[in-house]
This record gives structure tokens, sequence and C-alpha cells, in this order.
């Protein structure tokens, strides 16, 4: 597991090139307001919108999770716990006015970054990116 790269990932990164290119600015790698050693994937400040980009097997993705057949029980036990991180996690933004905005890694980059600029522009209006 601690090969498995927190930041900078492939669907990020594409995320990211995508979000730039459409002239919206963000800060990546932003703490979770009083939570020190959670991180907000890709963070629109100013707006408070929250991007997170899950990976499919550690998210649990209900099109490609899966649960590995060896030692099933312990696997159980860790992605429940990342789901319910995840959950918290939404729960605390909410309570500090963020939205979030989660996007699966397989999504399609262009059609997430088109949900995000939606979200931007219902939270700060047209044109505001909240960087």
């Amino acid at each position: 597991m601690s090969a498995a790269p927190r930041r900078d990932t492939a669907p990020e990164l594409a995320l990211r090139r995508v979000l730039h290119a459409a002239g919206l600015r963000y800060r990546v790698g932003f703490a979770v307001p009083g939570q020190r050693r959670r991180t907000i994937d890709v963070a629109f400040t100013r707006a408070q919108v929250a991007v997170f980009v899950d990976g499919c097997f550690w998210h649990g993705c209900p099109d490609h999770g899966r649960q590995p057949q060896a030692n099933a029980s312990w696997w159980t036990t860790k992605l429940a716990a990342n789901q319910a991180r995840d959950r918290d996690t939404d729960r605390l933004l909410a309570d500090a006015g963020w939205t979030v905005v989660r996007v699966w890694e397989h999504e399609d980059p262009a059609v997430a970054a088109q949900r995000i600029r939606l979200q931007l522009d219902a939270d700060v209006g047209p044109g505001g990116q909240g960087g």
C-alpha cells in the first residue's frame, strides 16, 4: 500500500490538465480544514469547492471496485474504513461551508471538468473560479 501514490496520480493529472486548460486555477493537496492529515486533491479555495479523484479500488467504485480474495476480511475492513473516512471528510467540509465533488478515476476528465465548472458557476456565478 505504501507504494500506491497518494497524490499526482494519472487520473488527477489528467483532470488538472483539463481544468487548467479551461482557465481554472486551483490549489493541489490543500488541507481539509481542521484535519491536517486529510487533503483535498483539487481545491478552489475562494469558491470553497473541494474535488476528490477517487480510485475505483480504494474507494469502492460501484462499477469497477472489487474485493480481493486473499485476506478478504482484512480488505473488507480496510476498504469500508476508506469509504467511512470519505463520508466523514465530506461531512467535515460541508460543515465548514464547502461543496464536495467526487470524481471516479475512470471518468472522462473533460466530463468531470464540466461537472466541476457547473458547480463553480453555481457557487460563485459565471466566470468565477475561486482559485
